[in-house]
């Protein structure tokens, strides 16, 4: 190994012990929620569906759009009032229920794709149950 390869070797082995020691960790190692416990009502691309999700309060879990195909683009169309729900990419969002809450809890997302029967937008309407 020539000298310049050993001095960026050890820059680059330098930068990330000063990183770890500084509690900097990359954005990937920190662990998904699971997928929510789900039953939903599958429908084709352009109809509308229905499922309802168990989660723990102030616990999260990942709600991936199943109809068939490919999803092409996803919103939120109702907000929870009870939880937040953000979109982690256009098939997958995640829901984190509001700490110390049990009950229930409403959201919907409207998605749009292309499946083997049909295409269009649909919305799913989602009830989450806090436990």
């Amino acid at each position: 190994m020539n000298k310049k390869m050993t001095t960026r070797l050890l820059n680059v082995t330098a930068l990330v012990l000063a990183a770890t020691a500084a509690g900097i960790v990359p954005a990937s190692s920190a662990p998904a929620a699971p997928q929510c416990s789900m039953s939903v009502t599958l429908a084709d691309w352009g109809e509308n569906s229905s499922g309802d999700i168990d989660v723990a309060s102030g616990e999260s879990c990942q709600i991936p759009i199943q109809i068939r195909g490919k999803v092409t683009d996803s919103a939120i169309a109702q907000k929870p009032s009870y939880g937040k729900l953000k979109k982690i990419n256009a098939s997958t969002f995640e829901y984190r229920a509001k700490a110390k809450y049990k009950g229930n809890d409403t959201f919907a997302i409207k998605a749009t794709g292309q499946g083997p029967k049909a295409s269009g937008t649909s919305v799913i309407t989602v009830r989450a149950t806090i436990k």
